[in-house]
C-alpha cells in the first residue's frame, strides 16, 4: 500500500522530481520532465503501476529520516535487530538525462536488504521489455522510453516478467549504490560513473544555493526548506515553476476533487516573484518573469490561467481508468481543463507581476510595454463579464468580487507604469476604468447587513480571497470595510485553519459554487493569508500564532501539500504545493519585518503592503514612490505626474 500524502519526501534535479515514502519506496516519478508520463505511478494506483523500493528485508516504515542540512539530499535510517542501515536518495542537478541515485550504507551490525523495482511507462500502464545486460545491470525499453539500472557492487539482479529484484547484505562501513537512468529509447542511457562525486556535487550545489537566502528571522530553517522546495519545483531550462510535482492527489479522500498540478499558473506569479526577490534569488525571479512574458505573448484574448513548462497551451484533460486513484479517489486526471476557463483576475496578476519586477529593477523591454497596453484594451471591454474566478470553479460563471478587484489592480498598476511605458495618452481611460470598477465593487460586492465583502455579486457568503485585500491596495489598511471583511472571513475557520469558501458539498451534495460533490480540507495558503492580514492590521501576535499552527502541520521533512484536514490530521491535495511554500516564506517575512539588503545595497522592509495603500502585491512593503495613491474615487493620482522609481 502507498503511504499517506505526508509520508513522502521530495528529491529532484530541477527538471523532474520523485517522491520517496517512509518505507523506502519511490512511488512517483515522471521522466524526463515534471509533466511527462510517470514510470512509477503506484501513488495513484498499486505497486503494479510502478514503484522502486530499497529497504531492509521485511521492514516497514523507517526509524527516522531527514534532509542533509540545506540540501535536497534525503537520508533514511532503519534500526533493525541485526543493525542499522542508511539509504541516501538524491537526483544530481541535470546535465543530460535524469538519474536517481540510491546509496545503501551499513551503519552498524549487519542488515539484510531487499530491492524491488516495477517499471511501468505511460503513467503506470505499459510493461516494458526488460533484460539483464550483466549481473549488475538491467535495461528496460518500451516505445520512446528506456532505462538502465546499475549497481556498483556485486549485487545479483533477478529479472522477472513484471519486476526486477535483488537481495543483499551490508555491514558497518559497507556501501552499495544503485543508479537508475532514463533516456529516449533511441539513445543509450548514460551510467553515473562516480556516485560519490555526484553526491558531493549535489550537496555542494544545494548548500551554495541555500546560502544566498537573505532571511535572518526566527524561522530561518523553515524558510530555507520552503525555498529549496520551490527551487526543486523550477524547470531550469525555461524558468517555469510548477504548482506541484503530482497529479490527482485528492482534496477529499475518495472524492472527485483530483487535479493535475504539474503546470505553471499565472496567478502564482506575483507571490512567487515576491518570495524569490525578497529572499535574495534575483536570477530565479528574472527567469520566472521571462517565462511569464514568453508564455503570455500573443493576443490578450488568448490569455490562459496556466501553461506548460515551456509555455505550451494545449493541456488537454484526460482520465486514466487503469489507475484506481489515491485511496480510491477517482477519476485520475492528467492535463487540466481549467486551461480553457475565463479567469479575469489573471490579467491583474500579470500586470501586478510586471509592476513588481519593474520596481525591483528588473528590465522591461518595449514589447512588454505594448503587451501592457493590449491587456488593458482587452480588460476595458471584458471586466464586466462573469468568470470562473480565483478558484477555477467548474460551476456557473459568476461576478466574483476578487476577479473585479484584480481588474481594478490591473488598471491601478497600469497607471503607475504609464509614464515609464510611454502610455500617458491612455492614462485617463485607465483612471476612469479604475474608478468605475471600484464603484461597481463597492455597490455590488459589499453587503451592509453582513458587514463584509461577499464572494460574488448577490452572494451572502464570504471568500478567503478577501484576505488578500490588505496587500492589494483596494482599500487603506484602516478602512472599516476591510476590518469587517477580515472578521467575516473567520466564518471559514475549520478547527483553527481556513477553508477557501463555504462547504456546501457535504453529504454527497454538489457544491453550488464549484459544481463538485463533497467537501475539502482547509487551504494551507488561506491560513497563511489570514496570518498576513492579522499582522497588517496590527494583530501580529495572533498572526504569529496562526503562522506557527501551519508550521506544525508540515511533514517530518518540512513539506506542505495544498490542504490540511484538521479532523483526520492528514495532508490533502498535491504535494509539495508551491503556493503553500511561497505563502510560508512571504508570511515569515511579513511577521518578522526583516530588513533585507539587495545586492545593489539598498534596503527594503520585509512586511506586506505599505502606508498610503500601495499594497502592490509583491510584499516588499515600499511606500509609494511613483506619486500614485490608491485612494477613494478620483483621489488616485497617476498619468502625467507619475514616476516609477525602481528599488535597485
Amino acid at each position: 500500500m502507498v503511504g499517506r500524502i505526508e509520508d513522502y519526501a521530495l528529491i529532484g534535479d530541477l527538471e523532474t522530481a520523485a517522491l520517496v515514502g517512509r518505507d523506502g519506496a519511490i512511488d512517483w516519478l515522471c521522466v524526463p520532465r515534471f509533466d511527462s508520463p510517470a514510470c512509477f505511478a503506484a501513488l495513484l494506483g498499486t505497486d503494479d503501476n510502478g514503484h522502486w523500493r530499497v529497504a531492509p528485508a521485511g521492514a516497514g516504515a523507517c526509524t527516522r529520516r531527514s534532509y542533509l542540512p540545506d540540501t535536497l539530499v534525503l537520508e533514511t535510517v532503519w534500526e533493525t535487530v541485526g543493525g542499522t542501515v542508511k539509504v541516501t536518495d538524491f537526483m544530481p542537478p541535470r546535465s543530460g538525462f535524469p538519474q536517481v541515485v540510491r546509496c545503501v550504507e551499513g551503519v552498524s551490525g549487519r542488515v539484510d536488504m531487499r530491492g524491488d523495482m516495477t517499471l511501468r511507462f505511460d503513467n503506470g500502464r505499459i510493461v516494458p521489455w526488460t533484460r539483464t545486460v550483466d549481473g549488475r545491470t538491467v535495461a528496460a525499453v518500451a516505445g520512446p522510453d528506456s532505462t538502465l539500472l546499475t549497481a556498483d557492487a556485486p549485487v545479483e539482479m533477478s529479472v522477472g516478467t513484471s519486476r526486477t529484484s535483488c537481495v543483499f547484505s551490508v555491514s558497518a562501513g559497507e556501501r552499495v549504490t544503485f543508479v537508475l537512468g532514463w533516456s529516449p529509447s533511441h539513445i543509450p542511457a548514460l551510467v553515473l560513473t562516480d556516485p560519490g562525486a555526484a553526491l558531493d556535487g549535489t550537496t555542494e550545489f544545494w548548500r551554495n544555493w541555500a546560502a544566498k537566502c537573505l532571511y535572518r528571522g526566527p524561522w530561518r530553517d523553515e524558510v530555507v526548506r520552503s525555498l529549496i522546495t520551490l527551487k526543486a519545483l523550477t524547470y531550469e531550462p525555461t524558468g517555469g515553476i510548477v504548482a506541484a510535482v503530482t497529479s490527482s492527489l485528492p482534496e477529499l479522500l475518495g472524492g472527485e476533487r483530483n487535479w493535475d498540478y504539474r503546470f505553471c499558473w499565472l496567478r502564482d506569479s506575483t507571490f512567487t516573484l515576491s518570495c524569490l526577490l525578497r529572499s535574495g534569488y534575483r536570477e530565479e525571479a528574472v527567469a520566472w518573469k521571462d517565462w511569464l512574458v514568453r508564455a503570455i505573448a500573443g493576443e490578450p484574448s488568448d490569455l490562459q490561467p496556466l501553461y506548460g513548462l515551456a509555455g505550451q497551451r494545449r493541456l488537454v484533460e484526460t482520465t486514466a481508468p487503469w489507475l484506481s486513484g489515491y485511496e480510491d479517489s477517482r477519476p485520475v486526471r492528467f492535463g487540466n481543463a481549467a486551461v480553457g476557463q475565463l479567469q479575469l483576475d489573471v490579467y491583474g496578476e500579470v500586470l501586478n507581476t510586471i509592476y513588481s519586477a519593474l520596481r525591483a529593477g528588473v528590465a522591461i523591454d518595449a514589447q512588454v510595454w505594448r503587451l501592457i497596453a493590449s491587456f488593458m484594451d482587452y480588460l476595458e471591454e471584458h471586466w464586466r463579464e462573469p468568470d470562473a474566478g480565483l478558484w477555477e470553479v467548474r460551476g456557473p460563471r459568476r461576478h466574483f468580487v476578487h476577479s473585479k478587484i484584480m481588474s481594478w489592480v490591473a488598471a491601478d498598476r497600469a497607471l503607475r507604469m504609464a509614464r515609464v511605458a510611454g502610455l500617458r495618452g491612455s492614462a485617463e481611460r485607465w483612471r476612469a476604468m479604475r474608478q468605475e470598477i471600484r464603484k461597481d465593487v463597492l455597490r455590488h460586492g459589499w453587503d451592509d447587513e453582513l458587514g463584509c465583502f461577499v464572494q460574488y455579486y448577490g452572494s451572502r457568503r464570504v471568500d478567503a480571497s478577501a484576505l488578500l485585500m490588505p496587500r492589494l491596495g483596494f482599500l487603506p489598511p484602516g478602512d472599516r470595510r476591510l476590518h469587517g471583511t477580515l472578521e467575516a472571513a473567520r466564518r471559514l475557520d475549520h478547527h483553527g485553519f481556513v477553508r477557501r469558501y463555504a462547504d456546501t458539498g457535504g453529504g454527497g451534495r454538489v457544491n453550488d459554487v464549484d459544481g463538485l460533490r463533497g467537501a475539502e480540507g482547509a487551504f494551507v495558503a488561506c491560513s497563511l493569508w489570514l496570518a498576513d492580514s492579522l499582522a497588517l492590521t496590527g494583530r501580529r501576535d495572533e498572526g504569529r500564532e496562526r503562522f506557527e499552527r501551519v508550521l506544525d502541520v508540515r511533514n517530518d521533512v518540512g513539506l506542505l501539500s495544498e490542504e490540511w484536514d484538521p479532523v483526520s490530521g492528514r495532508q490533502l491535495g498535491n504535494l509539495p504545493q508551491a503556493f503553500s511554500h511561497v505563502a510560508l516564506v512571504n508570511t515569515a517575512f511579513a511577521l518578522h519585518g526583516t530588513r533585507t539588503v539587495s545586492r545593489a545595497g539598498h534596503g527594503s522592509r520585509g512586511g506586506h503592503g505599505a502606508p498610503g495603500g500601495e499594497g502592490n502585491g509583491n510584499g516588499n512593503g515600499h511606500r509609494p514612490r511613483d506619486g500614485v495613491r490608491s485612494g477613494d474615487g478620483d483621489g488616485s493620482r497617476a498619468g502625467s505626474g507619475s514616476r516609477v522609481r525602481t528599488a535597485r
